[in-house]
C-alpha cells in the first residue's frame, strides 16, 4: 500500500485520538477485545486528554482522505515513562492497514520531528506479545526494562 501520506494532524482532529487509542490497545490472538468505554479509564484518558499543549506531537496516515493511522507523543506518566523530559510514544493504525510498513513510516517521520525539535530520547511501553516489538527494535528502540508482559523501551534521538 504505497497510496498515502504522513502529515501533522490538524487542531480539528484531535478527537480521532481516543478512536487510535482503542485500537492501540494490544489484544492477543483468542482474547475478547475490551469494551470501548475501556480509553474512559484516567490511566488510559493521559494519551489524549487535552491534546494540543506543549510538547504534544501528533502525525497520521491518510489515504483516500481518510486517517488510517496516528502516531502521538506528549510527556505524561504513562506506562513508558522514563523522566519529565522524555516523551511518551503511542502509535496506532486501523486492522485493515496494518502490515503495509505505514506503521514504520509513521515512526520513522515522528523520531525525524522529536530529533528536529531537540528531544533526547522518545520512550514507549509495549506487551512482549506485541508483534510490532520487531518494528521498534529494528527503528532503535532498546529494552530498558520489563516486567511479565511488557518492555519499556526508549530511543536515543542524538545518536
Amino acid at each position: 500500500m504505497s497510496n498515502y501520506i504522513i502529515r501533522p494532524i490538524n487542531d480539528n482532529e484531535y478527537g480521532i485520538l481516543e478512536r487510535f487509542l482503542y485500537e492501540a490497545i494490544f489484544i492477543p490472538q483468542g482474547t475478547e477485545p475490551p469494551p470501548s468505554e475501556i480509553i474512559e479509564k484516567p490511566e488510559l484518558q493521559i494519551y489524549t486528554e487535552n491534546f494540543g499543549r506543549k510538547d504534544d506531537y501528533c502525525l497520521v496516515a491518510e489515504t483516500d482522505n481518510k486517517i488510517v493511522g496516528a502516531v502521538w507523543v506528549r510527556i505524561m506518566d504513562d506506562y513508558g515513562h522514563i523522566d519529565n523530559n522524555t516523551p511518551s510514544l503511542a502509535i496506532s493504525l486501523y486492522k485493515d492497514f496494518r502490515g503495509h510498513g505505514i506503521g514504520t513510516a509513521l515512526l520513522k517521520n515522528m523520531l525525524l520531528l522529536l530529533k528536529s525539535e531537540n528531544y533526547e530520547k522518545v520512550s514507549l511501553s509495549v506487551q512482549k506479545e506485541n508483534y510490532a516489538c520487531r518494528m521498534y527494535l529494528k527503528a532503535g528502540f532498546e529494552v530498558v526494562s520489563e516486567n511479565d508482559e511488557e518492555y519499556i523501551m526508549i530511543r536515543n534521538l542524538q545518536k
